[in-house]
């Protein structure tokens, strides 16, 4: 029977062989070694070929896995510097506290996470000793991503240096009396110690990338040199299951980002069970990431393995190590000593050989305790390596145990993620596991006390040395060096106050042309960082190219095809654009860390970020939340807005519900706005607000979500009324009065109603005015409600104020105060946009919204469908206005009939 291998083309097969005789003197030697010395000992020499051809730079496919040992040598490894048993001491502390604060508060029911911080102590402790740079050093210090589960360690050795008190560790998960520690970073809560806030899975990996990517955009365009930063990710093995974990890892490699490094924390657990039971995570997260382009160091087995594979002369240890699923390792973990010959020893003659030469304590040694991340040594050795490789990310792929040191009821069991304590017996024999000075007595009451060596004590001084030697405490999170930015002239912005005459304009295009008007100012236009995902040119964005330039680290290495024209594709090393391809994600992870530059690198900078809007809220809007909790600024622009404005693309492209996922941010100012003087003044007011003078009390840690249209309509000048900005910005006027609008109608004392709308459906308001007036002689006022949200939230605020005893109208009751007739509200989204305010209005309430699914067709049709054009309009005012008796019943079947509803 023929060998289905030998009849496989090859890809050398489509090229000629200049030397056919050499070539097969190469196959020959191999054939004959596999014949002699075996397969195993066939496929080393080839690997370790294969990795001096890539040494020596000779171009071949790289190997995407290798054997499960550590990828730098013992004899290879450094001296770490420092005092290991001084640093050893300080992690036993760092341990002790983590999870004595964990336990204290499972009394009051708020539970936290013991087991992950104890697997990977030494991966923290090793960085913050030799490795992580503080922010009073060279450029703005690293950026740190701690992992969310491990928050208690960091707590602890916060407290350990004097930055937090026992009262603050008795207060974790109890925020409310206010000196309490979130349960996991964040920024908005503890906004001097965290950075960045990582517990959302995913998000953590995918915003390092970015922040990296980003520290090099500042550094290229000469906004900062931050080439000194280091970006590092700390990361689960579990949470690489996340799409957005490895969604940015060709980015990384591509653009060489050798400024960061990922830290995963394999202890091969999940929060249920093993990441991989009948495989390997480790060598799947390898192979990963080397054929994304990134070095990869794997530190899985401590210096009590070095024994066993000295003795490994056959390959056989390496090969049982390279078999053995994850699941299997962990049950190692907990058997003994004759489980542990019988089921892997036992397995190969050469192995059980091996074993005859080990005593059950190496054994267990080597199984239980001796892993590469619990070793500061291999974890030290690591990092260095990682720092120093070039041209690439490094990822360190280090192996622990999960509940490590916490006792036999803890490591590597399936449920110790959802363990919140330990008993005083367990307490006390990690006591004597860690070599602690705590006494018996210390336990009050069977309360764990917590630990410090004191103030002035041999350890607290060698971690403050440390640090200060490395640029001062780590995590930290400063932002007292920010000045306000100046503001452009108001010329920029008054411009859009006189409207477009005759000519029509999408409000996206008027966005548009008010940031290349705003980049182009001398004091703050380098600050903006316009972002976009692969549609500039639909949102009419390319004439920006030449002028601006797309970031790209490598500049342009080619002739653009449309080089002979005025708006071609110019890359540019200083370039200013971020254009991200088709990367939702991608884009709001570079608007979260150029939205937090002022604080990260005391760098303010103004990123707006265009999208078409049904892909933001409802796609990235855990990122949305993430921006907010990271106190981010900017500008988010939903363009090609509403339910009804995209003509043909149907139902995955209408947004009839942005406004409503935006409203449950409390950081999102939300705005609709219908014309191009009323995004000039909320932008204007944005830039005072986030980067400029706020006012008392005003939050600066806001950022701005505008819907822009693609419905090219005449833009009217701003009304001369007094209190319009006032109205834009807070979310209502008045636009006109039937009588200011000129629209005839019959009678003196004509039934009145007041029309509220946002955004394109002021067009349709407009329209129904004109009918009412000239075809059933009602009068209509027609009001601008720039954001619904905004009148919300005023009215909660006056809600609250009355329960202080407090008098305080809300703005939009002040606002129609007077008004006469009953309010029709219409958007081009769900009802519930404008209904978010009907609970304040003092008037009679009706709604007009974009419910349901959207649908291809034309602008007309999707509007006649939905009920919210201008016809549909007046049925409604009619039918209100019968209601109230002010208008015969028989005119709303009229009309209904006259419009063919």
């Amino acid at each position: 029977m023929t060998d289905p291998q030998a009849i496989q083309p090859s890809a050398l097969d489509q090229l000629p062989d200049r030397d056919p005789e050499e070539t097969a003197e190469w196959q020959a030697s191999l054939d004959a070694v596999a014949k002699a010395a075996g397969p195993h000992r066939a496929a080393y020499l080839m690997r370790r070929t294969l990795e001096r051809a890539e040494g020596n730079g000779i171009a071949l496919p790289k190997l995407l896995e290798t054997d499960y040992v550590n990828t730098i040598p013992t004899a290879a490894e450094p001296s770490a510097p420092g005092d290991p048993e001084m640093e050893r001491r300080i992690t036993a502390w760092n341990r002790w506290n983590a999870a004595a604060m964990v336990t204290r508060g499972s009394k009051h029911g708020v539970g936290g996470h013991i087991a992950t911080f104890a697997s990977a102590a030494w991966l923290y402790e090793t960085g913050f000793n030799h490795f992580f740079q503080g922010k009073e050093a060279d450029g703005s210090g690293d950026q740190l991503y701690i992992q969310g589960h491990a928050s208690p360690g960091i707590y602890a050795r916060a407290f350990l240096d004097g930055r937090l008190t026992e009262r603050h560790l008795d207060n974790f998960r109890q925020e409310s009396g206010g000196e309490g520690l979130p349960s996991y970073p964040h920024p908005r809560r503890l906004p001097w110690l965290w950075e960045f806030p990582t517990v959302s899975m995913g998000l953590g990996p995918l915003s390092a990338i970015y922040q990296a990517r980003f520290n090099r955009y500042l550094t290229n365009r000469g906004i900062k040199d931050v080439s000194a930063s280091h970006v590092w990710a700390f990361l689960g093995d579990g949470e690489m299951d996340e799409p957005e974990s490895t969604a940015a890892l060709a980015l990384a490699s591509r653009e060489g980002l050798d400024n960061l490094t990922f830290v995963i924390n394999c202890n091969l657990q999940r929060l249920d069970g093993p990441v991989r039971a009948n495989f390997k995570i480790v060598q799947e997260l390898e192979a990963q990431f080397r054929g994304a382009g990134w070095n990869v160091i794997k530190s899985l087995w401590g210096s009590a393995w070095d024994e066993l594979f000295q003795l490994d002369t056959t390959g056989a240890l390496v090969r049982r190590l390279r078999e053995v699923p994850d699941a299997q390792v962990q049950t190692y973990q907990t058997r003994g000593a004759a489980y542990i010959r019988e089921d892997f020893f036992g397995k190969d003659p050469a192995l059980a050989e091996m074993a005859k030469l080990l005593s059950d304590d190496k054994i267990l040694e080597c199984f239980h305790l001796s892993r590469g991340g619990h070793e500061a040594r291999k974890v030290y050795a690591a990092y260095k390596a990682a720092v120093e490789f070039k041209g690439a990310p490094t990822v360190i792929l280090a192996q622990t145990v999960k509940g490590h040191t916490l006792g036999e009821g803890f490591a590597s069991k399936n449920a110790n993620h959802q363990m919140k304590k330990l008993s005083v017996d367990e307490f006390k024999a990690m006591r004597d596991l860690l070599e602690l000075p705590i006494s018996d007595a210390q336990f009050v009451d069977g309360v764990v006390p917590y630990g410090h060596p004191g103030a002035d004590s041999p350890e607290v001084r060698y971690l403050q040395e440390r640090r200060a030697a490395l640029g001062g405490p780590a995590p930290a999170r400063r932002t007292h060096a920010v000045a306000p930015l100046p503001a452009p002239a108001d010329k920029t912005f008054a411009s859009f106050d006189k409207g477009s005459g005759s000519q029509n304009v999408a409000t996206t295009m008027a966005f548009v042309r008010l940031v290349k008007d705003l980049v182009r100012d001398k004091e703050t236009g380098r600050r903006w960082v316009p972002i976009v995902p692969d549609e500039a040119r639909t949102f009419g964005m390319e004439s920006l190219f030449p002028s601006l330039g797309i970031y790209s680290p490598k500049g342009q290495t080619y002739e653009p095809v449309d080089r002979d024209q005025l708006m071609y594709y110019k890359e540019a090393e200083n370039g200013q654009i971020l254009n991200e391809g088709i990367t939702e994600a991608g884009s709001m992870a570079d608007f979260i860390a150029a939205s937090s530059s002022y604080a990260t690198h005391g760098e303010a900078m103004i990123p707006f970020y265009i999208f078409y809007s049904m892909f933001g809220w409802q796609r990235t809007a855990d990122q949305m939340w993430q921006l907010g909790d990271q106190l981010g600024r900017g500008f988010l622009v939903g363009a090609t807005a509403g339910r009804t404005t995209l003509t043909g693309e149907g139902l995955q492209h209408a947004d009839g519900h942005s406004p409503v996922i935006a409203a449950t941010n409390p950081a999102a100012l939300s705005y609709d706005p219908a014309f191009a003087y009323e995004i000039a003044t909320i932008v204007k007011d944005g830039l005072r607000r986030m980067y400029g003078e706020a006012a008392p009390g005003e939050d600066q840690d806001v950022f701005y979500y505008l819907t822009v249209y693609n419905e090219p309509m005449p833009q009217p000048a701003k009304p001369s009324a007094p209190g319009v900005d006032e109205g834009i910005l807070k979310g209502l006027y008045r636009f006109n009065t039937a009588e200011s609008a000129g629209v005839q109608v019959a009678a003196a004392n004509a039934p009145r109603i007041q029309l509220l709308a946002s955004g394109t459906a002021i067009h349709w308001a407009l329209k129904a005015q004109k009918l009412l007036a000239e075809e059933w002689g009602v009068a209509a006022d027609v009001w601008s409600a720039t954001s619904w949200t905004e009148l919300r939230r005023d009215a909660l605020d006056a809600d609250a104020a009355l329960l202080r005893g407090e008098e305080r109208q809300p703005y939009v009751r002040r606002a129609l105060q007077g008004a006469e007739g009953p309010v029709l509200a219409v958007s081009d989204y769900m009802r519930q946009v404008p209904d978010q305010i009907a609970q304040w209005v003092e008037q009679d309430w009706s709604s007009l919204g974009a419910d349901g699914f959207g649908l291809s067709d034309t602008r007309d049709a999707a509007r006649r469908h939905f009920g919210v054009d201008a016809e549909s309009i007046v049925v409604a005012a009619l039918a209100q206005l019968a209601r109230r008796g002010e208008v015969k019943a028989a005119s709303v079947k009229e009309a209904r009939e006259r419009y063919g509803l």
